[in-house]
């Protein structure tokens, strides 16, 4: 199911990325919500969308979401932007950093999910992640489908 060990991934890449941000933005059920979300986007396998599509990094971002986010939402929250700016040490946020810097590629995957208007689901809950990534992730009319997230949240869960 995954192609990096997901103890490893949460420990090193998304445990890490979390505590940079603002407190309050690192709880349980958002580590285990972005430790799925990369499962569930990339299986920690692919860096880039496979085929055609413009997403990027294990969370599968695409640029100009990456790019929105600065545009009209972290740039209106300092303590959030030194946050990230201090991930990427110093250098510009581009959507590459997605690709080369999964620290801030899970980061910037928590600041997608706190734009949102619905609060995080409750931790060890699965299907609820499964549902939330799929409405404010995956978008509805995205190809991902709900039902079949849910082992990758639970696996999250699990790690």
């Amino acid at each position: 199911m995954t192609g990096l060990y997901l103890p490893h991934v949460r420990d090193l890449l998304v445990k890490p990325a979390l505590a940079a941000l603002p407190a309050g933005l690192n709880s349980l059920s958002a580590q285990q919500g972005v430790l799925g979300i990369g499962l569930k986007e990339s299986g920690y396998t692919y860096l880039r969308q496979l085929g055609t599509g413009p997403a990027l990094g294990f969370w599968q971002m695409e640029p100009a979401t990456h790019d929105d986010l600065w545009r009209n939402f972290i740039r209106y929250h300092p303590e959030l932007q030194a946050a990230l700016s201090r991930l990427l040490n110093g250098t510009a946020p581009t959507a590459q950093a997605l690709v080369t810097n999964p620290l801030y590629a899970a980061a910037m995957c928590r600041v997608h999910l706190l734009r949102q208007p619905d609060p995080l689901p409750a931790a060890n809950d699965a299907t609820a992640w499964a549902a939330y990534w799929k409405q404010h992730y995956n978008t509805p009319g995205g190809a991902g489908v709900a039902a079949q997230a849910v082992p990758c949240f639970r696996a999250a869960m699990e790690a």
